[in-house]
């Protein structure tokens, strides 16, 4: 049997805490997994609007409380596979809020510093899992309840796809963008548990099969940064930001703005349009008879739904796919998106007197990402100089889970920092089983060298620069006449008509390839080209007949030499 406040863990597992607030509610006795699996030795709490065979499953509102007569699809999949449950988490009420106060059961405090918030809804997931009381808990993520408490607690918070865990089992908030969530310390954790956790289940409405990109990002990669950033008079959280995009850089990253009004705008539509109706439509029976029973601002919340009618949720839903197709551009130009998981820090007592406004506030930044069916991960980044933590959040198109999670990893652990709060140090970076991202290597002899006026045609493109080098003797160099900007020709010889030639080798994504061929224009094209160690690449070649009326510059051994005489003449 499972009472409330029956372990004393409860409350004191971490001396930053206090105020009696609950944060999980133990088993008498663990409920134990398959002896032998997957995830053997490791124990975990759910989330409270999760369900467990023979326990109350609350969602923080003791009338609605009913006792699960089987486990939750992913529960049971956890256990299979040796997994060991160890209790329930508190939770903001029905899963409505982003800040863990709206319990009747208390506020859940941050993990740092007991004065703060912890984040929701799955305050309590987060902060067991940050206190070292389990080694990973599941939440549900609608708007960012998998996110903003692992930001605000220093863990971190996996946000799979859309349908790839199972919710049956789970009581929705609005089921149709409703997510189980993973916290752990580790990635490593945290993927190994999706691995397990992730499969089709014919018997949820919303599930699907997802396959999942095995490719690592390159090397060299694009990511997203708003071209405005809200931190609502936190300085130092916008200072950490910037600590992290510098960090991202040091790691392969490109930065380029994106303008993120559009994804602000689709987040607004989640309880600024007919879309709430969804949050009241999954506890409409018991809500229409107990709604003296829901606590504010949840039952307000729930109860604006009743407002709209079904025409007024079709016209949201338009709404949401046209800034869906205004959106997808943004995925030609960047690889990942970077944002603050959190925009800042609240106190209790502030979110208590302001508590629709600030929730908005941290919600910020995570909104949009399940409407539009992103993936996304929170991964630590940094302790602000008052001690409280600070998060980013990568996200990715639908499936890119496991890529996301590899870049994560390699973030969180240049970080230095410690996992949870327990300071405990990170263990070394695990291999996540991820494929090799297929790549080219292409040669280039001209405007595509470093520095060069075309080489961005490249960098954007995730290339990334592997030598320096010389062709074999066999090829001769033309200044080609009238490009812009300009161009040189690479034309193959007979071995005792040639020379060496300078080139640099670059390797570049194979699913980026194509767009880079496709801006080669005439006489210029991509052919094999063989390098003075023997070996051969993709490289540019130049038609022999563009190079009548051409000077030829061979003797001068590449291009950029022939560029530095041509500025000195000019100069």
């Amino acid at each position: 049997m499972m009472v409330h406040g029956s372990d004393p863990m409860a409350t004191a597992a971490a001396p930053a805490q206090g105020g009696g607030a609950e944060w999980i509610t133990r088993l008498d006795s663990p409920l134990l997994g398959a002896p032998t699996g997957a995830l053997a030795g490791l124990v975990f709490a759910a989330k409270d609007n999760i369900d467990v065979a023979g326990l109350p499953t609350t969602a923080a509102c003791p009338g609605f409380a009913r006792t699960a007569t089987v486990h939750a699809h992913v529960v049971q999949r956890l256990l299979d596979a040796g997994a060991v449950l160890a209790g329930k988490t508190n939770l903001d009420q029905f899963a409505c809020g982003l800040n863990g106060t709206r319990s009747p059961y208390g506020a859940v405090p941050n993990s740092f510093d007991a004065r703060y918030v912890s984040g929701g809804s799955s305050s309590g997931s987060a902060v067991v899992v940050a206190s070292g009381q389990v080694d990973f808990a599941l939440g549900t993520d609608t708007a960012g309840s998998g996110r903003v408490p692992a930001g605000l607690n220093n863990i971190v918070g996996l946000k799979p796809s859309k349908g790839l865990i199972s919710a049956r089992g789970v009581v929705p908030a609005a089921q149709s963008v409703d997510c189980v969530s993973i916290f752990a310390r580790t990635v490593n954790t945290a993927v190994q548990v999706l691995k397990v956790a992730a499969g089709f289940d014919a018997q949820d409405p919303f599930s699907r099969a997802l396959p999942l990109k095995q490719e690592p990002f390159a090397p060299r990669f694009r990511f997203g940064v708003p071209s405005e950033l809200e931190f609502f008079g936190d300085a130092q959280a916008a200072h950490e930001f910037q600590k992290a995009i510098v960090q991202l850089q040091a790691l392969g990253g490109e930065p380029v703005q994106i303008d993120y009004a559009p994804l602000a705008e689709a987040a607004g539509l989640l309880y600024g349009s007919a879309l709430v109706a969804e949050r009241y439509a999954a506890v409409r029976e018991f809500f229409d008879a107990h709604e003296a029973e829901v606590m504010e601002p949840v039952r307000s919340i729930l109860a604006s739904g009743r407002a709209y009618s079904a025409a007024d949720l079709v016209d949201a839903q338009a709404q949401l796919r046209a800034l869906a197709q205004q959106v997808a551009p943004m995925w030609q130009r960047i690889d990942v998106l970077l944002l603050p998981t959190a925009p800042t820090h609240y106190r209790i007592d502030e979110m208590l007197a302001n508590p629709v406004a600030l929730n908005r506030n941290l919600g910020a930044y995570t909104n949009f990402v399940n409407l539009l069916d992103y993936a996304a991960i929170s991964v630590p980044s940094s302790l602000r100089p008052d001690g409280l933590p600070f998060g980013i959040t990568l996200v990715g198109p639908c499936g890119s889970e496991l890529q996301l999670a590899e870049l994560g990893q390699r973030y969180h652990h240049a970080t230095g920092l410690t996992q949870g709060a327990t300071g405990e140090p990170l263990p070394p970076p695990a291999d996540l089983g991820l494929a090799e991202p297929a790549t080219v290597r292409v040669a280039v002899v001209g405007a595509h060298l470093s520095g060069m006026p075309l080489n961005g045609q490249l960098v954007e493109r995730g290339a990334a620069l592997l030598e320096k080098t010389r062709t074999a003797p066999q090829y001769r160099l033309y200044s080609l006449p009238g490009t812009v900007p300009p161009k040189p020709g690479l034309v193959r010889v007979p071995p005792a008509e040639g020379a060496a030639i300078e080139v640099e080798v670059w390797q570049m994504p194979v699913a980026h390839y194509g767009s880079f061929v496709a801006l080669i224009g005439a006489p210029l094209g991509i052919g094999t080209l063989q390098l003075a160690d023997g070996s051969s690449v993709q490289g540019f070649l130049c038609e022999a007949l563009a190079t009548e009326g051409a000077t030829d510059i061979t003797q001068l051994g590449g291009w950029r030499r022939y560029i530095e005489l041509r500025q000195q003449a000019a100069a």
